[in-house]
């Protein structure tokens, strides 16, 4: 009896240690194919981190969203209300984190406690209006010190931000901001030169909330090539519900009435190739010469404030010519040299003039209008830019300007 009672409790011993090393088996295992399956996410992640470039299928828009380059917001305002409205816009399929920064002039060491103050208020906006993503606030010695940095450092592989989103200065004519010309420029050489895409809102004001539908038509004026940015962004706007109930328009500009025919095929082709609807129309050179009857709604008249703009830009460059003349010196402009060619000057702005008076002719039901940006030409005045811009977004409420960079963002699986 003794027996048997010792032979079974030895049989109970010897499972409950084979029960035991089998459980330190399994432990194990476990813990070697978790490490085994981290690792092996870890070097994904470090190849995706890596990798030169991601496929223009796999491509979605990492804004960089510039809070208060122009203007002045009350103090416990730390961002134009509205920026997150668009922020929003530019997630692909709920993709997609927006990077909001803000520039503080002054010295790191006598303002860090201020960014740190601003960073919080920042961060609790973005909260506050649902929006995924980040704050970071830097202090430079001037606006365009602090863009050129953090277009450099800011992200990481391809998290990196590939859009830098900012409003349109259209206060910069005033007295006390004679800067903004050459800080906006500063901003989008900067861009170019980080290969990224750049698009300017103006009428950000006027831009809709998720509760506010548009009808009408998405208006695309597309004239240089930027790897379909600009259709990307106008698909994105037709999956919100403020926009979905809008069609999209694609104005192509052809030199020769016999080529608009031939135009008009091609780009029909490439968007159906792409799966995108949109209605395209081709507008022809001898087109944009005739006269156009100005629309009722629009505040200004484009030829007036074309001769207003030669006059202002007549002025301003004997001014430039005067000062440098009496000092002994090229002409300058904010501490660096530039080179005028007057006729290239009155080039600029009738090309300007006549984009504009193309885009009220055409585009008078369009909720927003996209249009390529034109780049700054090198060592030419910033001020006269200016002057081509604001003759470009005269009397259209609500326009993005897009600038995309050196490769695709669309294809036929986007």
């Amino acid at each position: 009896m003794i027996g048997e009672m010792d032979s079974k409790v030895h049989t109970s011993n010897w499972l409950c240690e084979a029960s035991d090393q089998w459980e330190v088996r399994i432990f194990f295992a476990c813990k070697i194919n978790i490490l085994h399956l981290n690792c092996k996410l870890s070097c994904n992640f470090d190849h995706f981190l890596a990798a030169n470039q991601v496929h223009p299928k796999n491509w979605y828009p990492i804004p960089l969203i510039f809070c208060r380059p122009w203007g002045k917001l009350p103090e416990n305002v730390p961002c134009h209300p509205k920026l997150a409205d668009f922020a929003n816009c530019m997630k692909k399929k709920g993709r997609g984190m927006s990077i909001f920064f803000s520039i503080i002039d002054g010295d790191y060491h006598e303002s860090a406690e201020d960014a740190k103050t601003a960073c919080h208020q920042l961060s609790a906006y973005i909260d506050y209006k649902r929006c995924e993503g980040v704050a970071e606030i830097i202090v430079a010695r001037s606006m365009s010190d602090g863009f050129r940095s953090i277009v450099q450092i800011m992200g990481l592989g391809n998290l990196k931000p590939n859009i830098v989103v900012m409003r349109y200065p259209e206060i910069w004519r005033r007295e006390n901001l004679t800067q903004i010309p050459s800080t906006f420029i500063s901003i989008i050489n900067d861009c170019i030169i980080a290969n990224k895409a750049v698009v300017i809102v103006k009428g950000l004001d006027e831009w809709p909330n998720e509760y506010q539908r548009q009808y009408g038509t998405i208006d695309l004026y597309w004239i240089v090539r930027d790897g379909g940015l600009m259709l990307l962004l106008s698909q994105l706007l037709l999956t919100k519900e403020s926009f979905e109930s809008c069609k999209i328009q694609v104005f192509c500009i052809a030199e020769e009435d016999t080529e608009a025919e031939e135009l008009k095929a091609d780009v029909k082709k490439f968007l159906y190739d792409l799966r995108m609807q949109a209605e395209v129309i081709v507008v022809t050179m001898k087109s944009m010469e005739a006269r156009t009857e100005l629309n009722a709604s629009a505040k200004k008249d484009p030829e007036e404030e074309h001769a207003s703009a030669q006059h202002r830009i007549k002025a301003y460059l004997s001014e430039m010519k005067e000062a440098a003349q009496r000092e002994g010196r090229p002409l300058m402009e904010g501490g660096r040299q530039v080179v005028v060619n007057e006729e290239k000057v009155e080039k600029f702005l009738y090309t300007m003039l006549k984009l504009n008076t193309t885009i009220l002719k055409y585009s008078r039901m369009a909720v927003v209008v996209l249009v390529s940006l034109p780049p700054p030409p090198l060592n030419h005045p910033a001020y006269c830019y200016m002057e081509y811009m604001d003759l470009l977004v005269v009397n259209i409420p609500r326009m993005l300007i897009v600038r995309g960079y050196r490769r695709d963002v669309v294809t036929l699986f986007t």
